[in-house]
């Protein structure tokens, strides 16, 4: 996988391409991973990238030229075997998912552009392919949604993580939170670890991992389950849910595509 990032402050894009499982998945050869420093394609004596607002208000605005110049020169450093995908991190584009990020992956290559200031010249959104947010809040800059769908897409190339199966049963990869896990001691302070994972059993513990990621996900993001055409197995499970008195919202059943 190729991804360019273009921002104000490489410095922190490449602390963090340096670390944990992107550090080791650049080492492996497994990603390529290029930092643009936007400075760099500043105009005038400071470099500068951006100007003030036409028609006034507040604050400054990133200059179409120098954010165009910038994913040009990322583009041409990643010498990737296809076009890159142009993403722009705005809190204006679309939230950020698994499947956005399975998207981009299975892309395999793509430059992230990151905001400061009070936003981009409008005419950069006519040079991306698609814009992304990180979710509905504010925050200085595009850095750490960079490096947050960087790490996503990382973890989805093969190779990158020991086992491929855990990407398999990880939160969202099935519309669903992930069930609960538990490690030793057995049984801490009067918490015992279910009997059913200790039983050897693997048909039970497969049914009921997947009984306690329907339980998860119907507790805390009931929305996931909204409009889903369940399989007969998981529409059973629910019910068991139901009958336990585990509040939640009406679902579908239907047979699994």
């Amino acid at each position: 996988m190729h991804v360019g990032v273009v921002t104000l402050f490489p410095n922190l894009i490449e602390a963090f391409a340096e670390t944990s499982i992107v550090g080791r998945a650049i080492e492996a050869d497994l990603i390529s991973m290029h930092v643009e420093d936007l400075r760099v394609h500043g105009v005038g004596k400071y470099k500068s990238v951006d100007d003030t607002p036409y028609g006034g208000g507040s604050g400054m605005v990133l200059r179409v030229d120098c954010v165009m110049a910038a994913m040009d020169a990322a583009e041409a450093a990643l010498q990737a075997p296809k076009r890159p995908l142009r993403v722009l991190l705005t809190p204006q584009g679309e939230p950020f998912t698994q499947r956005a990020a399975e998207r981009l992956a299975a892309h395999g290559a793509f430059i992230l552009t990151c905001g400061r200031y009070e936003g981009f010249d409008e005419r950069i959104r006519g040079f991306v392919d698609l814009e992304i947010s990180l979710g509905d809040f504010v925050m200085a800059g595009g850095e750490v949604a960079a490096m947050a769908i960087v790490e996503a897409t990382a973890r989805l190339v093969p190779g990158v993580l020991g086992d491929p199966e855990s990407i398999v049963e990880e939160s969202f990869t099935d519309a669903l939170l992930e069930y609960p896990h538990y490690t030793r001691p057995a049984e801490v302070r009067g918490m015992p670890v279910p009997e059913v994972l200790l039983s050897g059993h693997h048909e039970a513990i497969r049914l009921w991992r997947r009984k306690e990621a329907l339980r998860s996900t119907y507790q805390r993001r009931p929305d996931l389950l909204q409009d889903r055409v369940l399989s007969l197995e998981d529409q059973q499970l629910l019910d068991e849910l139901t009958r336990e008195g585990v509040p939640g919202t009406p679902v579908r059943c239907g047979e699994e595509g």
